[in-house]
C-alpha cells in the first residue's frame, strides 16, 4: 500500500517535473522567435531602406527644380534615418559596424542641411552636386551587398541568433554567411573617405570624437571589478566582462552581475580609458515607495558627488510608478550645458541608484568658451509667441537640428493649460527648438 502510494507521488513528481520543463521549453522557444522575427524585420527593413535611399539619390540627381529639389533632399533624410535606426536593431553590437553607421549619419546630416536652406538664394554647389553623385554610387554597392545577404538569408534560411551568440562567443567562422556579408558592407564603405564630403559637414562625428576627450589611463579587464564594486557598492555575485569588439571608436567592457540572493541582475558598461560607466541598470522588483521624490533626487546628486561629477544641476525630475527618473545637466559660468546631460533612475523603496546613463555626457563635456550673447534677454524675448506666459528664462547651450552647439535664451512658460521650453538663438533670435512639457498623469478610478 505504501510502495503504490510513493510510486503515485513519484510519478505525479515526474509527470510534474516533466511538465515544468516543457513549459519552461516553450517559453524561451517564444522569446528566442520574438527576437528572431525582430531582427528578420530589422534586416529586411534596412535592405528596402537601402534601396529606397539609392532611387531618392539618383532622383535629386535628375532634378533641374529648386522647388523639387529640397523635398526631395527631405526624403533622402527620412529613409536615412530610417536605414540608421534599423541597423541599430541587429545584433551588431561586438560587430565593427561604425563606418557604415557614419556613412548613414554622413547622408542624413548632408541631405538635412541642404533641405532646409534657402536653394534660390544659395543653390547646390558644383562641390555639392559631385558629393551627391558620389554618394549614389557609394549607396548603390552598399545596396548590392545587402541583396547579396538578403538572399543567402532566405535561400539558406539563416537565422540571426546564431549571429548573435557567435559574435557573444567570439566564435566568428568563417561560414558565417551574415557576419562576412556585413563586414563587405564595412569593408566596401571604409574606402569611401569622409573628406569626399564638404568641410563643413562634421557634426555627425562629434559623439565618437567627444570621448577622445576622456582623461586617465587604460584600465585592464582585472581593473573592473574595483570600478564595479565603487560604482554599485555592495554588488556580489556572478560577474562576467566581456570587451567591446576591435575598431570601435568608443572602447569599453560590458559588465553583468547576477546576484541570485538578491534576486537582482546588474547590466553596465565601463570606458577602457579612464574607467568612467557609460551606462548601467539593475534589474529587480521594486517594491512599495517608502520615500519622497524629492528625497530621492537628493540621493542622485549625492551619487553623483560621491561618483566625482560636479557642476551638475537637476533640471527635471518624474516619477513613474515606483521609479524616480532625473535629469542633470553641467553649469558653467551660470550657463547650463544641455548636451552634457547624464539621466537616472532612483528605486523609491530604498532610494537607491537602479538606472544610470552619462553617454551624452562623456562624449559631450569639455572646458568651453562660451561666446556672449549679441541680443539682451528682452530682445530675445520678443521673438518669443506673445501668448507665452513666460515664468523662467536663462542663458543655455543646447544642439540643434544640424548637430552643432548654439547659444541660446532658454524661456519657461506657459499657454492655456500646457507649459513650454522655448530655445532662441542668442545671436540672431531663430527659434531654435519648442518642446511641450509632459502634464500630470491623470488618475483613472474605476466606475
Amino acid at each position: 500500500m505504501i510502495r503504490g502510494i510513493l510510486i503515485a507521488i513519484l510519478t505525479i513528481g515526474v509527470v510534474g517535473t516533466a511538465y515544468w520543463g516543457y513549459k519552461e521549453h516553450q517559453e524561451k522557444n517564444a522569446v528566442l522567435i520574438h527576437a528572431e522575427n525582430n531582427y528578420q524585420r530589422a534586416f529586411h527593413d534596412l535592405t528596402y531602406q537601402v534601396d529606397q535611399l539609392h532611387d531618392k539619390i539618383g532622383a535629386t540627381l535628375a532634378m533641374n527644380s529648386r522647388k523639387s529639389l529640397s523635398p526631395g533632399l527631405v526624403e533622402v533624410w527620412r529613409i536615412t534615418s530610417e536605414a540608421h535606426s534599423d541597423v541599430g536593431q541587429l545584433p551588431l553590437t561586438l560587430l565593427p559596424f561604425n563606418k557604415t553607421e557614419e556613412f548613414l549619419a554622413s547622408i542624413s546630416d548632408f541631405s538635412y542641411r541642404t533641405a532646409v536652406r534657402d536653394l534660390d538664394k544659395e543653390p547646390l554647389s558644383d562641390q555639392e552636386y559631385a558629393t551627391l553623385k558620389q554618394l549614389y554610387a557609394k549607396s548603390e554597392d552598399i545596396q548590392k551587398e545587402l541583396r547579396n545577404v538578403q538572399h543567402m538569408v532566405i535561400d539558406n534560411n539563416l537565422r540571426w541568433m546564431d549571429v548573435e551568440l557567435a559574435l557573444a562567443a567570439g566564435e566568428e567562422k568563417q561560414d558565417n554567411t551574415i557576419i562576412n556579408g556585413f563586414k563587405t558592407v564595412e569593408k566596401n564603405v571604409n574606402a569611401y573617405s569622409s573628406t569626399d564630403f564638404d568641410p563643413s559637414f562634421t557634426s555627425v562625428k562629434k559623439e565618437e570624437e567627444g570621448f577622445n576627450h576622456l582623461k586617465g589611463k587604460v584600465i585592464t579587464e582585472k581593473e573592473v571589478p574595483k570600478i564595479v564594486e565603487k560604482f554599485v557598492p555592495g554588488s556580489t555575485g556572478n560577474m562576467k566582462v566581456t570587451p567591446n569588439g576591435k575598431g570601435s571608436p568608443l572602447e569599453f567592457y560590458s559588465v553583468s552581475v547576477n546576484d541570485p540572493k538578491k534576486k537582482s541582475e546588474i547590466y553596465l558598461d565601463i570606458t577602457k580609458k579612464g574607467g568612467y560607466p557609460i551606462w548601467l541598470l539593475q534589474n529587480r522588483k521594486v517594491a512599495q515607495p517608502k520615500i519622497s521624490l524629492n528625497e530621492a533626487s537628493n540621493n542622485a546628486a549625492k551619487f553623483l558627488k560621491d561618483q566625482g561629477f560636479s557642476d551638475l544641476i537637476l533640471y527635471e525630475s518624474a516619477q513613474f510608478e515606483n521609479i524616480g527618473i532625473f535629469s542633470f545637466v553641467s553649469v558653467y559660468e551660470n550657463v547650463r550645458l544641455y548636451p552634457d546631460a547624464i539621466r537616472m533612475k532612483v528605486a523609491l523603496d530604498d532610494g537607491k541608484v537602479i538606472g544610470f546613463s552619462a553617454r551624452d555626457y562623456l562624449a559631450s563635456h569639455r572646458k568651453r568658451e562660451i561666446p556672449k550673447a549679441k541680443l539682451s534677454t528682452e530682445e530675445a524675448k520678443g521673438f518669443v509667441n506673445p501668448n507665452l506666459m513666460v515664468q523662467e528664462d536663462r542663458l543655455a547651450i543646447i544642439t540643434n537640428e544640424l548637430g552643432e552647439e548654439v547659444l541660446c535664451y532658454e524661456f519657461l512658460g506657459t499657454m492655456e493649460n500646457d507649459t513650454y521650453r522655448i530655445f532662441v538663438n542668442a545671436e540672431d533670435g531663430s527659434e531654435e527648438k519648442v518642446e511641450k512639457l509632459d502634464n500630470s498623469e491623470p488618475i483613472y478610478q474605476e466606475i
